[in-house]
């Protein structure tokens, strides 16, 4: 499988007090476990299935994300501007690989 591959839309400026709209894609081709291969055998389950992001050290939004999910899981939320700083996207996979990100945001 191709290494997964994080994305994030946030925004770099905001004023204080603004709702910013975060938007999240990992690139994963996420197995299951229920499919079988050509031979019949079970194909592992590998999924990503933690996310977490975090904002100057303090959690913003966190989720467990289970089997059902679709490939490439896209993930989406708010946050409201208080402080600037920097964002740490961080998405766990089954294999215990973990993939991150970083963005900063300036709050004026």
């Amino acid at each position: 499988m191709a290494k997964s591959k994080p994305r994030v839309k946030a925004p770099k400026k905001a004023s204080a007090g603004d709702v910013v709209t975060i938007k999240t894609l990992i690139s994963h081709k996420m197995e299951t476990g229920l499919r079988k291969d050509k031979e019949g055998k079970i194909i592992p389950r590998k999924i990503i299935n933690k996310f977490e992001c975090s904002f100057n050290g303090a959690s913003v939004f966190s989720c467990d994300i289970l089997p059902a999910v679709s490939a490439n899981p896209y993930l989406e939320f708010t946050m409201k501007a208080v402080e600037s700083g920097e964002y740490n996207f961080k998405w766990t996979d089954d294999d215990g690989s973990i993939y991150e990100k970083k963005s900063k945001l300036t709050v004026a």
